[in-house]
């Protein structure tokens, strides 16, 4: 992932999901299940942000219902650390139109 269009410290854009955007929210998914005590047939990444840290955050809306969705935040650590993705926080009860923003 390029840093093009990204600040420091602050948020990207909001952009549309990507496949790779996808592939984070999945790795992330049972994290999310088990907090949620909760199976989510559908999860499905529609669209997100990200943030330069010491790594970087991904603010990702997912779809899990039809006309429900989740706020997640993923982060990812410096490829030198070799840690796996984790689930920092999240935020349930999301429609289609609300907006993503740092939580």
């Amino acid at each position: 992932m390029s840093g093009r269009g990204m600040l420091c410290g602050g948020t990207s854009a909001t952009r549309p999901a990507t496949a790779e955007i996808q592939a984070i929210a999945d790795q992330v998914k049972s994290q999310l299940e088990e907090k949620e005590n909760k199976k989510y047939t559908l999860f499905k990444a529609v669209e997100y942000q990200s943030q330069m840290v010491a790594g970087v955050n991904y603010f990702i809306k997912v779809q899990v219902e039809d006309d429900a969705f989740v706020h997640i935040r993923v982060f990812q650590s410096l490829p030198h650390e070799k840690k796996p993705l984790a689930l920092h926080n999240y935020q349930t009860n999301k429609t289609r139109q609300d907006e993503l923003a740092y939580f």
